[in-house]
């Protein structure tokens, strides 16, 4: 059975955007919606404040976690958004960089934002996804 998640880049648009423009989902499809990923550890602390690349670092695994908890992978997923607390462009490359190779060749659509603050003391990055995973017919 085919995957549900086709991402789609676009020609007329410019290459140097390292994702997919659009992705769409195939029924049948269970769609997942993760909250907002954290940089925390198993404890409920904020790892490595202060640092940018470690924090995503954690809020990738705590995502791959999240999502396979309902049954979905990294390949699943159709749409993330990276918030990234700093008004410096260079901070949200960084944690960029992070994401984008924790997905590898799946490519999905995202929107980075650059936001004032984030819920957790000294947090600075969070990630959210939605997944499409196949359902029986």
């Amino acid at each position: 059975m085919p995957d549900p998640v086709a991402l789609l880049h676009v020609p007329v648009l410019s290459d140097v955007a390292e994702y997919a423009y659009a992705a769409t989902v195939e029924p049948p499809a269970r769609l997942v919606f993760t909250a907002g990923a954290c940089p925390l550890d198993a404890e409920g602390r904020v790892v490595a404040p202060g640092d940018h690349v470690a924090q995503a670092r954690q809020v990738t695994a705590n995502l791959e976690t999240a999502l396979g908890a309902a049954g979905a992978r990294l390949t699943d997923v159709v749409k993330t958004t990276v918030y990234v607390a700093s008004s410096q462009q260079a901070d949200l490359v960084k944690v960029w960089e992070v994401v984008r190779d924790f997905f590898g060749d799946h490519d999905p659509p995202s929107t980075l934002l650059g936001v004032a603050v984030l819920g957790y003391t000294d947090q600075l990055v969070e990630v959210e996804a939605v997944a499409a995973v196949r359902t029986e017919a």
